[in-house]
């Protein structure tokens, strides 16, 4: 069986997986992030998270420093379809 989760080398890459996922629909503190973070192997440095967290722009924090919670500003649409072309023509 071929295993089709995403791979992320980048924390940026993995919170928009766990965005993705509909991971941030609800407050999430950093260990949270973390631990789930873990779950998906992935494993990265407390700068390199707070970093990706603080610039994440689908996300919005609110807390005090060093006890900030996540959640996301808006859900996660997937793949849109392009509005079809403008009608050509002049007047008939």
């Amino acid at each position: 069986m071929v295993d089709k989760r995403r791979v992320a080398k980048t924390a940026t890459e993995s919170l928009k997986i766990l965005w993705e996922d509909k991971f941030f629909r609800t407050w999430r503190k950093k260990d949270a992030v973390t631990a789930e973070l873990s779950e998906h192997d992935n494993h990265f440095s407390d700068a390199e998270l707070g970093m990706a967290l603080k610039r994440a722009g689908h996300l919005t924090r609110r807390g005090k420093r060093g006890s900030y919670e996540y959640i996301q500003k808006y859900p996660f649409l997937g793949e849109i379809e392009p509005a079809p072309p403008a009608k050509k023509g002049g007047r008939k």
